[in-house]
Protein backbone atom coordinates (compact mmCIF):
# COMPACT_ATOMS: atom_id res chain seq x y z
CA UNK A 1 0.00 0.00 0.00
CA UNK A 2 1.33 3.50 -1.12
CA UNK A 3 0.68 7.05 0.05
CA UNK A 4 0.81 8.23 -3.67
CA UNK A 5 1.55 6.31 -6.54
CA UNK A 6 2.57 8.07 -9.48
CA UNK A 7 2.34 6.98 -13.37
CA UNK A 8 5.32 7.76 -15.76
CA UNK A 9 8.91 9.28 -14.95
CA UNK A 10 9.52 12.10 -17.25
CA UNK A 11 9.55 15.36 -16.18
CA UNK A 12 6.12 15.85 -14.36
CA UNK A 13 6.44 12.60 -12.73
CA UNK A 14 9.82 13.21 -11.28
CA UNK A 15 8.75 16.95 -9.79
CA UNK A 16 5.53 14.95 -8.59
CA UNK A 17 8.12 12.22 -6.57
CA UNK A 18 10.10 15.19 -5.00
CA UNK A 19 7.48 17.31 -4.23
CA UNK A 20 5.82 14.17 -2.53
CA UNK A 21 8.83 12.70 -1.03
CA UNK A 22 9.34 15.62 0.61
CA UNK A 23 6.11 15.98 2.25
CA UNK A 24 7.15 12.31 3.41
CA UNK A 25 4.52 10.76 1.62
CA UNK A 26 6.91 7.87 0.65
CA UNK A 27 5.85 8.00 -3.22
CA UNK A 28 6.36 5.06 -5.55
CA UNK A 29 7.34 5.97 -9.38
CA UNK A 30 6.25 3.46 -12.05
CA UNK A 31 8.66 3.91 -15.06
CA UNK A 32 6.50 3.54 -17.77
CA UNK A 33 6.92 2.36 -21.72
CA UNK A 34 8.97 5.35 -21.94
CA UNK A 35 11.60 5.65 -19.06
CA UNK A 36 12.34 9.14 -18.47
CA UNK A 37 9.76 10.57 -21.06
CA UNK A 38 10.18 13.18 -23.81
CA UNK A 39 13.07 14.56 -22.43
CA UNK A 40 15.08 11.20 -22.66
CA UNK A 41 14.46 11.47 -26.32
CA UNK A 42 16.44 14.99 -26.21
CA UNK A 43 20.11 15.82 -26.73
CA UNK A 44 20.63 19.75 -25.17
CA UNK A 45 18.12 21.42 -23.26
CA UNK A 46 18.78 25.31 -23.34
CA UNK A 47 15.20 26.41 -22.23
CA UNK A 48 14.99 24.66 -19.15
CA UNK A 49 15.46 27.45 -16.30
CA UNK A 50 19.03 27.74 -14.40
CA UNK A 51 21.19 26.15 -16.61
CA UNK A 52 22.66 29.08 -18.66
CA UNK A 53 25.02 26.74 -20.31
CA UNK A 54 21.98 24.09 -21.35
CA UNK A 55 21.81 20.70 -20.55
CA UNK A 56 21.80 16.82 -21.91
CA UNK A 57 17.66 16.13 -21.94
CA UNK A 58 18.97 12.46 -19.83
CA UNK A 59 20.73 14.30 -17.67
CA UNK A 60 18.24 16.62 -16.36
CA UNK A 61 15.85 13.62 -15.97
CA UNK A 62 18.57 11.88 -14.00
CA UNK A 63 19.31 14.78 -11.84
CA UNK A 64 15.81 15.02 -11.18
CA UNK A 65 15.75 11.15 -10.35
CA UNK A 66 18.46 11.70 -8.20
CA UNK A 67 16.54 14.13 -6.27
CA UNK A 68 13.67 12.39 -5.63
CA UNK A 69 15.17 9.41 -4.28
CA UNK A 70 17.17 11.67 -1.89
CA UNK A 71 14.32 12.64 -0.47
CA UNK A 72 12.80 9.34 0.00
CA UNK A 73 11.00 8.37 -3.46
CA UNK A 74 11.19 4.77 -4.75
CA UNK A 75 11.32 3.88 -8.39
CA UNK A 76 9.86 0.45 -10.08
CA UNK A 77 10.43 -0.30 -13.80
CA UNK A 78 7.16 -1.55 -15.73
CA UNK A 79 4.47 0.42 -17.82
CA UNK A 80 0.97 0.24 -16.67
CA UNK A 81 -1.14 -2.18 -17.90
CA UNK A 82 -4.84 -1.86 -16.04
CA UNK A 83 -6.07 0.14 -13.27
CA UNK A 84 -9.55 0.13 -10.85
CA UNK A 85 -10.23 3.50 -9.86
CA UNK A 86 -13.49 2.14 -8.99
CA UNK A 87 -12.77 2.55 -5.46
CA UNK A 88 -9.56 3.82 -2.90
CA UNK A 89 -6.98 2.18 -2.10
CA UNK A 90 -6.70 2.20 -5.89
CA UNK A 91 -5.56 -0.77 -7.56
CA UNK A 92 -2.41 -0.36 -10.40
CA UNK A 93 -1.10 -3.28 -12.32
CA UNK A 94 2.05 -3.24 -14.14
CA UNK A 95 2.33 -6.37 -15.49
CA UNK A 96 2.69 -9.13 -12.78
CA UNK A 97 2.57 -6.72 -9.97
CA UNK A 98 -0.64 -5.24 -8.16
CA UNK A 99 -0.10 -1.71 -6.41
CA UNK A 100 -2.26 -0.37 -4.00
CA UNK A 101 -2.41 3.45 -3.29
CA UNK A 102 -4.14 6.24 -1.66
CA UNK A 103 -4.01 9.06 -4.01
CA UNK A 104 -2.90 8.68 -7.77
CA UNK A 105 -1.14 10.84 -9.95
CA UNK A 106 -1.16 9.94 -13.88
CA UNK A 107 1.73 11.91 -15.50
CA UNK A 108 2.13 9.05 -18.55
CA UNK A 109 2.70 11.74 -20.98
CA UNK A 110 2.01 11.80 -25.32
CA UNK A 111 4.46 10.03 -27.32
CA UNK A 112 5.33 12.26 -30.47
CA UNK A 113 3.86 10.06 -33.70
CA UNK A 114 6.71 9.48 -36.10
CA UNK A 115 6.85 8.97 -39.78
CA UNK A 116 8.05 4.82 -39.30
CA UNK A 117 10.69 4.96 -41.55
CA UNK A 118 14.38 3.33 -41.13
CA UNK A 119 16.60 4.49 -38.55
CA UNK A 120 14.48 7.40 -37.89
CA UNK A 121 14.24 7.08 -34.24
CA UNK A 122 17.94 6.28 -33.83
CA UNK A 123 18.01 9.75 -35.71
CA UNK A 124 16.38 11.54 -32.93
CA UNK A 125 19.19 13.81 -31.31
CA UNK A 126 20.97 13.45 -34.87
CA UNK A 127 18.72 15.98 -36.95
CA UNK A 128 15.09 14.60 -36.74
CA UNK A 129 13.41 16.16 -33.81
CA UNK A 130 9.68 16.49 -32.99
CA UNK A 131 9.34 19.44 -30.79
CA UNK A 132 10.43 23.19 -33.11
CA UNK A 133 10.88 24.99 -29.70
CA UNK A 134 13.30 22.63 -28.51
CA UNK A 135 15.60 22.06 -31.38
CA UNK A 136 15.14 25.22 -33.46
CA UNK A 137 17.77 27.24 -32.14
CA UNK A 138 20.43 24.60 -33.31
CA UNK A 139 19.29 24.61 -37.14
CA UNK A 140 20.73 28.14 -37.52
CA UNK A 141 21.22 28.95 -41.07
CA UNK A 142 20.25 25.67 -42.35
CA UNK A 143 17.78 24.24 -44.78
CA UNK A 144 15.39 22.42 -42.91
CA UNK A 145 12.23 20.12 -43.72
CA UNK A 146 8.85 20.13 -41.64
CA UNK A 147 6.96 17.52 -42.47
CA UNK A 148 3.02 17.18 -41.91
CA UNK A 149 -0.61 18.98 -42.66
CA UNK A 150 -1.95 19.94 -39.83
CA UNK A 151 -1.39 23.47 -37.85
CA UNK A 152 1.21 22.27 -35.51
CA UNK A 153 3.07 21.49 -38.89
CA UNK A 154 2.29 25.17 -40.41
CA UNK A 155 3.09 26.87 -36.94
CA UNK A 156 6.45 24.78 -36.58
CA UNK A 157 7.89 25.94 -40.35
CA UNK A 158 6.77 29.46 -39.26
CA UNK A 159 8.78 29.40 -36.03
CA UNK A 160 11.40 27.34 -37.73
CA UNK A 161 12.25 29.92 -40.42
CA UNK A 162 13.47 32.61 -37.69
CA UNK A 163 16.62 30.64 -37.66
CA UNK A 164 16.74 27.74 -40.55
CA UNK A 165 17.91 28.78 -44.09
CA UNK A 166 14.66 27.89 -46.28
CA UNK A 167 11.85 25.60 -44.88
CA UNK A 168 10.59 22.57 -46.78
CA UNK A 169 6.86 21.90 -45.84
CA UNK A 170 6.48 18.64 -47.06
CA UNK A 171 2.95 16.96 -47.04
CA UNK A 172 1.93 13.76 -48.89
CA UNK A 173 -1.75 15.71 -50.40
CA UNK A 174 -2.17 18.92 -51.88
CA UNK A 175 -4.93 20.34 -49.30
CA UNK A 176 -3.87 20.83 -46.03
CA UNK A 177 -6.04 20.27 -42.16
CA UNK A 178 -4.67 23.20 -41.03
CA UNK A 179 -6.97 26.05 -40.61
CA UNK A 180 -6.85 28.57 -43.45
CA UNK A 181 -5.23 31.34 -41.46
CA UNK A 182 -1.88 29.11 -40.30
CA UNK A 183 -1.43 27.93 -43.97
CA UNK A 184 -2.08 31.63 -45.36
CA UNK A 185 1.09 32.21 -43.20
CA UNK A 186 3.58 29.66 -44.60
CA UNK A 187 2.72 30.56 -47.72
CA UNK A 188 3.42 34.12 -47.22
CA UNK A 189 6.47 33.40 -45.62
CA UNK A 190 9.29 33.39 -48.30
CA UNK A 191 11.53 31.00 -46.12
CA UNK A 192 8.93 28.35 -46.22
CA UNK A 193 8.70 26.59 -49.43
CA UNK A 194 5.49 23.62 -49.85
CA UNK A 195 6.74 20.31 -51.24
CA UNK A 196 3.31 18.63 -51.89
CA UNK A 197 2.40 15.89 -53.05
CA UNK A 198 5.44 14.10 -51.55
CA UNK A 199 6.06 11.58 -49.10
CA UNK A 200 9.48 11.06 -47.17
CA UNK A 201 10.72 7.78 -48.46
CA UNK A 202 14.07 7.60 -46.80
CA UNK A 203 15.85 9.86 -44.06
CA UNK A 204 19.65 9.96 -45.43
CA UNK A 205 21.95 10.25 -43.03
CA UNK A 206 25.23 8.23 -44.07
CA UNK A 207 27.41 9.97 -41.46
CA UNK A 208 24.71 9.13 -38.55
CA UNK A 209 23.29 12.62 -38.93
CA UNK A 210 20.75 14.08 -41.16
CA UNK A 211 21.85 15.09 -44.39
CA UNK A 212 18.84 15.15 -46.83
CA UNK A 213 15.69 12.87 -47.71
CA UNK A 214 14.18 10.93 -50.06
CA UNK A 215 10.65 12.36 -50.85
CA UNK A 216 7.83 10.56 -53.78
CA UNK A 217 5.38 12.16 -55.59
CA UNK A 218 2.33 10.89 -54.61
CA UNK A 219 1.30 11.21 -58.23
CA UNK A 220 3.97 10.94 -60.79
CA UNK A 221 5.62 8.46 -58.17
CA UNK A 222 8.62 10.29 -58.87
CA UNK A 223 11.31 10.49 -56.46
CA UNK A 224 13.92 13.23 -55.97
CA UNK A 225 16.28 13.98 -52.94
CA UNK A 226 16.22 17.63 -50.90
CA UNK A 227 19.44 18.31 -48.67
CA UNK A 228 18.51 19.38 -45.06
CA UNK A 229 20.30 19.67 -42.15
CA UNK A 230 17.17 19.02 -40.20
CA UNK A 231 13.88 17.15 -40.45
CA UNK A 232 11.31 18.06 -37.70
CA UNK A 233 8.05 15.24 -37.57
CA UNK A 234 4.83 17.15 -36.66
CA UNK A 235 2.05 14.64 -37.49
CA UNK A 236 0.71 14.96 -33.92
CA UNK A 237 1.04 12.92 -30.87
CA UNK A 238 -0.23 10.08 -28.98
CA UNK A 239 -1.26 10.78 -25.35
CA UNK A 240 -0.47 7.50 -23.40
CA UNK A 241 -3.93 7.34 -21.57
CA UNK A 242 -5.38 3.83 -23.08
CA UNK A 243 -5.67 1.95 -19.93
CA UNK A 244 -7.69 5.36 -18.64
CA UNK A 245 -10.17 4.80 -21.45
CA UNK A 246 -13.73 4.84 -19.45
CA UNK A 247 -12.42 5.51 -16.60
CA UNK A 248 -11.00 9.20 -16.15
CA UNK A 249 -12.50 11.58 -18.46
CA UNK A 250 -10.53 12.70 -21.72
CA UNK A 251 -11.21 14.95 -24.62
CA UNK A 252 -11.85 13.72 -28.12
CA UNK A 253 -8.18 13.19 -28.87
CA UNK A 254 -7.78 11.13 -25.54
CA UNK A 255 -5.86 13.72 -23.54
CA UNK A 256 -6.86 13.76 -20.01
CA UNK A 257 -9.23 16.74 -18.61
CA UNK A 258 -7.93 18.44 -15.51
CA UNK A 259 -9.80 20.77 -13.36
CA UNK A 260 -8.81 23.28 -10.81
CA UNK A 261 -5.45 22.67 -11.17
CA UNK A 262 -4.78 18.84 -11.51
CA UNK A 263 -8.10 17.27 -9.94
CA UNK A 264 -9.77 15.04 -12.11
CA UNK A 265 -13.96 13.32 -11.60
CA UNK A 266 -12.34 10.78 -9.04
CA UNK A 267 -11.67 11.99 -6.03
CA UNK A 268 -7.68 11.08 -4.98
CA UNK A 269 -7.02 10.93 -8.79
CA UNK A 270 -4.30 14.02 -10.58
CA UNK A 271 -3.03 14.75 -13.48
CA UNK A 272 -0.15 16.41 -14.63
CA UNK A 273 2.39 16.38 -18.02
CA UNK A 274 1.73 15.98 -21.71
CA UNK A 275 -1.00 13.28 -20.69
CA UNK A 276 -3.03 16.54 -20.24
CA UNK A 277 -1.39 19.20 -22.19
CA UNK A 278 -1.59 19.13 -26.05
CA UNK A 279 -0.68 22.57 -26.13
CA UNK A 280 2.64 23.71 -24.43
CA UNK A 281 4.26 20.03 -24.18
CA UNK A 282 7.75 21.66 -22.60
CA UNK A 283 9.55 20.64 -19.87
CA UNK A 284 9.06 23.74 -17.35
CA UNK A 285 5.05 23.29 -18.05
CA UNK A 286 5.51 19.68 -17.11
CA UNK A 287 7.56 20.35 -14.28
CA UNK A 288 4.80 22.79 -12.90
CA UNK A 289 2.02 20.69 -13.63
CA UNK A 290 3.58 17.83 -11.49
CA UNK A 291 4.12 20.18 -8.74
CA UNK A 292 0.50 21.25 -8.63
CA UNK A 293 -0.31 17.42 -8.88
CA UNK A 294 1.73 16.49 -5.53
CA UNK A 295 0.50 19.49 -3.75
CA UNK A 296 -3.01 18.43 -3.94
CA UNK A 297 -2.44 14.62 -3.66
CA UNK A 298 -0.95 15.79 -0.39
CA UNK A 299 -3.60 18.32 0.78
CA UNK A 300 -6.38 15.73 -0.67
CA UNK A 301 -4.46 13.04 1.83
CA UNK A 302 -4.16 15.38 4.70
CA UNK A 303 -7.96 15.59 4.35
CA UNK A 304 -9.09 12.20 4.17
CA UNK A 305 -6.55 9.89 6.50
CA UNK A 306 -8.55 6.81 6.01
Amino acid sequence: MYNVLIIGSGCAGLTAAIYAARANLKPLVLDGHEPGGQLSLTTHVENYPGFPEGIMGPQLIENMRKQAQKFGAEFKAGALTEVDLSKRPFKIIAGKDIYEARALIVAAGASARLLGLKGEKQLIGHGVSTCATCDGYFFRGKPIAVVGGGDSAMEEANFLSRYASKVHLIHRRNDFRASKIMIERARTNEKVAFVTPFAVEEILAPQGHVEGVSVRNQQTKETQEIPVDGVFVAIGHDPNTIVFKGKLEMDSNGYLLAKHGSLTAIPGVFVAGDVQDHRYRQAVTAAGTGCMAALDAEKFLEEHKD
